[in-house]
């Protein structure tokens, strides 16, 4: 299938952009894009979704992109926008996956839907902020500590801050990744460096910033709140991918998570970092498709 793109409106009355792509027969899938980020953040190409007969859903969160607001969203508002997206496509049984700040979003989709999705992936994710006997900022990037800890203390002076970023970004969409250089590792600084990569992130980032930077402040405080639910009441098979070196979502995000999600497949890649999560999505697919039984509870590597 070529991509196509439509409105869906929820029961509040918003409305969010909505694209699929690859196999319009294919087993369903979500992708959840990251933070800042838009429905056209990094994703296997057709043909690869073709081969693995699988059709992508993307979307832009409320905020981003064209899609509406949703003022003082939580994490777990994300079920009630994916389930009405999945209602308007037909779709019954599906399952999700979320990069970097769309992976909390697709866990709060597996413990909130457990009825309908079949399973789950969250790859570089955050743990919630108030996750017991986790340091929340141990290996951190200054500029997401300083991102959170704002958020969380000072969400006014947050916006006038991201509203103010956004605006030069929109003037300059290298800027983003400029910023982001001083902070990337070498595994990062490599694949951010691919003229493919580069040009995807920068139609990204600037798609999910032309209309405001809501979407990315909603974002920023949804993850320095509670997200509202726990994930110890996940019941069904989950994924976590995370490179050790990352420093954007320290790694020990996930472990923790590995110990508080009952029989998640936890992934740990020694040598990678942040967007090394980009190379595997193929592999991710392959195991969100697969319809036999999954061993869980396991460590090991794609």
């Amino acid at each position: 299938m070529a991509r196509v793109r439509n409105r869906v409106r929820v029961a509040d009355g918003r409305r969010l952009m909505v694209e699929r792509r690859g196999d319009p027969r294919g087993r369903p899938v979500f992708l959840l894009h990251g933070t800042p980020g838009s429905r056209f953040g990094p994703a296997p190409r057709g043909m690869v979704l073709y081969q693995r007969k699988t059709q992508l859903i993307t979307y832009d969160r409320p905020g981003y992109g064209d899609s509406d607001r949703h003022p003082g969203r939580t994490v777990s508002d994300v079920a009630q926008d994916v389930r009405a997206i999945a209602d308007a496509l037909g779709l019954d049984r599906f399952a999700v996956v979320g990069r970097s700040g769309g992976a909390p979003h697709a866990l709060a989709c597996a413990a909130l839907m457990p009825e309908r999705v079949t399973r789950a992936a969250a790859l570089v994710t955050l743990a919630p902020w108030d996750a017991p006997g986790l340091d929340w900022f141990e290996g951190m990037a200054a500029s997401n500590v300083l991102a959170y800890t704002t958020a969380a203390d000072d969400p006014d002076g947050l916006t006038e801050s991201f509203i103010m970023r956004s605006a030069e970004i929109r003037r300059n969409p290298v800027q983003l990744l400029n910023d982001l250089r001083r902070e990337l590792t070498e595994s990062d600084r490599v694949v951010v460096n691919d003229a493919g990569i580069r040009a995807m992130l920068l139609r990204n980032y600037s798609e999910g910033l032309r209309t405001s930077a809501y979407g990315w402040i909603d974002d920023a405080i949804a993850f320095s709140r509670p997200w509202g639910f726990d994930p110890a009441e996940i019941t069904g098979p989950v994924m976590l991918w995370h490179g050790v070196k990352d420093v954007f979502s320290p790694v020990g995000h996930a472990r923790w998570l590995a110990g508080r999600i009952p029989g998640a497949t936890t992934v740990l890649a020694p040598q990678a970092a942040h967007f090394d999560a980009l190379s595997v999505l193929p592999e991710v697919l392959n195991w969100l498709t697969d319809d036999r039984e999954p061993s869980q509870g396991q460590r090991q590597s794609l």
